[in-house]
């Protein structure tokens, strides 16, 4: 190191920060009295050099100086209090946990200064409206690190933008990361104390004279972390805060937003939640932020202006105290989360008891001032192959006597546990995905995708892979291939709900004729046109939704979509609203079919259509089309009509 001068230094930011090309400053809290420092790592010769702060450098609990004759490409640093040696939960970036799963409990992690250059080439965080929304969550090792991938940088933000093709076709809007800041996946009794270690974190199953034999993966990375840099294992190249930005930079331009999973312990101070998430939306230019955690201070995050455009996703926000006045925002920026859907929508598609209303409920479910993410499949529970294919967790990979991992799953094996070569089996879980996807997207709101889970992926009855790192939770792309039908239908669900806006509108459908074109937004049918048996034994439901839509100036036809539920184990008949005299319904989807019909090109039947029936366990869609008709056929229709 050259020679160093030092000079009483600014209090925030908090963290080592670079104020000019030879000058750093720093800065660290210090609730005691014993005496404190920075430990400078000299990159080039290895050597250390111990600075201590004089009671000159404290303000309050801060202690800050400025080091000038100082780069930031030349050293890295921690801290030290009395004896102990600290890694800075505040450092842009982190050394020594490049490699993923090296097991060094003797090694401290260091901290290094960044100094934020990039070209984002014009590009900017999207704003796409909940509405308009497709969520589709990913693990960034798992997503690629399987050798069937087929991308170069396999596990790392690179092997996402090799996706990017992938992803596009398959039509989401946003990728929701798991845990990509830097977090230590190694738990292990630890030597060497770390600021993030202050709060007690380790399995507590964990033998603390362990060794590394004894090493346990925490592949989720759902635990206390260095927050304010991207995870270094997941990088491909020597610079992960590069490499983090290159890949939302890439998804910006294809139309994808980035979403980040953030967890935070009880332990971990609200002031420096506020602080990291800033960080993330001003360095990152990330389009959301998930929040998990029972201590996360929602209530300040939704308020905060600069997350005025940022998605802020939760369980639950106190939107009285929000917005007092009721009044809904600019931007709907809040959304919430809630487990309520997963748990209705699985038990109406396995056909429980009195679950109809329920399963209404969610399909219309809006919210003005709060969007609404809806979830059937997550990473913690089964997988949505999984969901009909067992009925009890088989967890024993884990570790822990299949005791981890939830007992209440809502699903259904469809009469085999587990794997099987019975077609009438295998065709019905079949049926039974393709009916849970169509749930899923045909729901109002904002529908998150688990990865993988549009090509069949299984975790083989896992429910809990929390410390998986293998080919139990890494997506094998081979299901791909194996199972194109499925894809192709998922696809195709995806662009029928962006191609109807009813299906994703931007306010609650209305159980009235408001438009003034004859039909409500949102009609419920039975066996009887325009009435629903919601008997606790009913496990069916018609929904009519009619939309005007604007042909050409001062010219509006309307859109009609009738979707019959049918998750009864015996077929059921449905009465069919009638459609003006220039329309007829017309099916373009049953799951009783492995493929989505498109619309057929004939000419469809003059005769009208009064009922149609809906086989056992499956999902019909109908859309009214108009008839071109010449005058031979026009009197013809009048004369059915009578």
């Amino acid at each position: 190191m050259n020679q160093l001068h030092i000079k009483k230094g600014q209090p925030y930011p908090l963290g080592a920060s670079s104020i000019r090309s030879n000058a750093i400053n720093f800065s660290m809290v210090n609730n005691s009295q014993d005496d404190c420092g920075i430990i400078l790592y000299d990159k080039k010769t290895q050597t250390q050099k111990r600075i201590p702060f004089d009671s000159s450098h404290r303000l309050g609990n801060i202690c800050c100086m400025t080091i000038e004759g100082l780069t930031a490409e030349s050293c890295e640093y921690n801290y030290y209090i009395g004896e102990q040696i600290l890694t800075d939960t505040y450092a842009k970036r982190i050394y020594g946990n490049e490699k993923w799963g090296s097991e060094t409990p003797d090694t401290i992690l260091r901290g290094g200064i960044y100094q934020s250059q990039f070209d984002w080439q014009k590009t900017a965080p999207l704003h796409i409206p909940y509405q308009d929304s497709i969520f589709y969550c990913l693990h960034v090792r798992g997503f690629t690190r399987h050798s069937s991938s087929k991308v170069k940088h396999k596990g790392t933000f690179m092997g996402l933008i090799e996706k990017l093709p992938y992803l596009k076709q398959l039509g989401i809007t946003a990728v929701e990361l798991m845990p990509a800041y830097e977090f230590e996946e190694c738990e292990y009794a630890q030597n060497i104390q770390s600021i993030a270690y202050q709060v007690e974190h380790i399995d507590a199953n964990l033998d603390p004279d362990s060794t590394k034999d004894d090493v346990k993966i925490n592949y989720w990375g759902f635990k206390n972390a260095f927050y304010f840099t991207p995870k270094s294992s997941y990088a491909a190249t020597d610079d992960p805060c590069a490499e983090f930005k290159q890949m939302v930079r890439e998804f910006h331009k294809n139309g994808i937003e980035v979403i980040l999973q953030f967890y935070f312990p009880d332990q971990v101070k609200q002031g420096y939640i506020l602080e990291v998430l800033k960080h993330w939306v001003l360095e990152y230019h990330i389009d959301g932020l998930h929040l998990i955690g029972n201590h996360v201070p929602v209530t300040l995050l939704a308020t905060e202006p600069l997350f005025a455009d940022t998605k802020l996703i939760g369980t639950d926000f106190a939107l009285q105290e929000i917005y007092p006045d009721d009044t809904p925002p600019y931007y709907r920026n809040l959304g919430y989360c809630r487990e309520e859907f997963m748990k209705d929508l699985r038990r109406f598609l396995k056909g429980d008891y009195d679950v109809l209303n329920g399963f209404c409920y969610h399909m219309r479910n809006y919210n003005m001032q709060c969007g609404v993410v809806n979830y059937i499949t997550n990473y913690n529970g089964f997988t949505l192959a999984d969901l009909v294919s067992y009925e009890h967790k088989h967890n024993d990979a884990n570790g822990e006597n299949n005791q981890d991992g939830t007992d209440y799953n809502y699903s259904w094996n469809c009469g085999i546990e587990g794997a099987t070569r019975k077609r009438s089996i295998l065709d019905l879980r079949r049926k039974q995905m393709r009916n849970a996807m169509c749930f899923l997207l045909m729901a109002q709101g904002t529908p998150m995708i688990l990865a993988g889970d549009e090509f069949c992926n299984s975790q083989k009855g896992n429910n809990n892979c929390y410390c998986q790192d293998n080919d139990i939770s890494w997506l094998d792309w081979r299901n791909a291939a194996k199972n194109e039908p499925f894809l192709d239908y998922v696809k195709a669900l995806i662009q029928f709900r962006q191609k109807h806006s009813v299906l994703h509108a931007d306010h609650e459908l209305a159980m009235t004729d408001f438009h003034g074109n004859g039909y409500p937004e949102l009609s419920y049918h039975g066996e009887d046109a325009w009435k629903i048996h919601s008997e606790s034994c009913d496990r069916h439901v018609g929904m009519m939704y009619c939309e005007p839509l604007p042909v050409q100036k001062d010219k509006w036809d309307n859109d009609y979509i009738y979707i019959a539920y049918n998750m009864h184990w015996e077929a059921k008949s449905f009465a069919l609203p009638t459609l003006p005299g220039n329309y007829t319904w017309n099916t373009v989807l049953d799951t009783q079919y492995p493929q989505f019909t498109a619309m057929p090109n004939a000419e469809p039947m003059l005769e009208k259509t009064k009922e149609i029936e809906v086989s056992p366990r499956s999902v019909k869609i109908l859309c009214g089309q108009k008839i071109q008709m010449n005058k031979s056929s026009s009197r013809k229709r009048k004369k059915l009509d009578r």
